[in-house]
């Protein structure tokens, strides 16, 4: 008998062609499409439902059966309440990590096991194989968009009997294998930005949540400078969004740090030594495959696409990290998380405390 294997159906190409993949592999497939999000946009139209129809497409063009599970009561609970929160500390959260463990190899994968499922399969690049009887992720061929960071908070038990079709192929492939099967999804741009959200104006969504109130904006010798619209909407290194000119040297402003308690944006006019920081603690570590050697060498990044850099992790307790870097790292932000690397394998990753 064929093994049947449930694919994460987004309604993008990535999942489209994990699917086709997957069925010429000779797989018994069949599509799952999340509902995360319910939001209708100001006509009345659901906004998941041009992601359903093309799942739809692409299913009747593979020939696969497909189905459609609500999540959104646990994306609210597991995911956007950590989100709010997160923002309400004055920290800059990573939504789409969490959602990946609580949702996508959480609930996901429990309804795929009771469809008789053998394997799970989503349309991330990344990939995973298996050592000693555990699972290990590693990075994708395609370093430009590799998503092992989004994936760091996976669990091993999480990651058994999980296929990651697109592990060994390039992007611009997968648009071509899109095309030359006619997917309807070949063409489509990719998504951005925080995943419930989408490219809407972010300040608006969250001021809907977060009672915003403005303050000052002051230098770091204490020289107020302007007035900010909510102390939650800025990250740190942002360079844009907050209504400062160049004035005085002509160089743009950055942010440096925030007062949350005291309601304070602190900027900085030009880079400046305060942008960068040779270290970071990052908590609630989660360790794939095996917990590292306190002083190992790793590579680490602290925001995706970031380049690796070389540095040194030190064990602080069971789920705490401590990583120096060999030079001074820009704008490491509380709350993102802070991933590790040996060679292409990813061992892990912790929030940014």
């Amino acid at each position: 008998m064929k093994k049947k294997v449930v694919v994460g159906m987004s309604g993008g190409v990535d999942s489209s062609v994990a699917a086709l993949l997957l069925k010429e592999q000779g797989y018994e497939v069949i599509g799952l499409f999340m509902l995360n999000w319910r939001e209708e946009d100001p006509n009345g139209a659901c906004t998941a439902e041009e992601d359903y129809t093309d799942v739809r497409r692409v299913a009747a063009l593979l020939d696969i059966p497909y189905y459609t599970v609500d999540f959104s009561r646990e994306y609210r609970e597991r995911v956007f309440s950590y989100f709010l929160d997160e923002y309400k500390k004055g920290r800059t959260p990573n939504p789409d990590v969490l959602c990946n463990r609580e949702i996508k190899f959480g609930p996901f994968k429990e309804f795929a096991l009771k469809l008789g499922a053998d394997y799970v399969a989503t349309g991330h690049y990344a990939g995973v194989r298996t050592e000693n009887g555990q699972p290990i992720l590693y990075r994708a061929k395609d370093e430009n968009k590799d998503q092992t960071y989004f994936l760091n908070q996976l669990t091993a038990e999480q990651l058994h009997n999980v296929l990651f079709p697109l592990c060994e192929i390039e992007k611009p492939e997968v648009r071509r294998l899109a095309a030359a099967h006619g997917l309807a999804t070949a063409e489509k741009k990719d998504s951005t930005g925080i995943c419930f959200i989408g490219e809407r104006d972010f300040r608006k969504f969250l001021s809907e949540y977060l009672p915003m109130k403005e303050g000052d904006i002051k230098t770091l010798d204490g020289k107020t400078v302007g007035r900010h619209k909510g102390v939650f909407y800025y990250t740190i290194g942002q360079r844009k969004g907050f209504g400062l000119g160049g004035g005085g040297n002509g160089e743009p402003y950055y942010v440096i740090d925030k007062d949350v308690y005291n309601n304070i944006l602190y900027v900085n006019q030009g880079e400046c030594p305060e942008l960068y920081r040779g270290e970071l603690i990052a908590e609630n570590f989660n360790f794939i495959g095996r917990a590292i050697s306190d002083g190992e060498r790793v590579l680490a990044r602290t925001r995706h696409r970031q380049e690796l850099l070389p540095a040194t992790a030190y064990l602080l307790g069971q789920k705490t990290v401590r990583i120096v870097f060999d030079k001074p790292v820009r704008a490491i932000t509380p709350g993102q998380f802070a991933v590790i690397y040996s060679g292409r394998d990813c061992l892990g990753g912790g929030v940014i405390k």
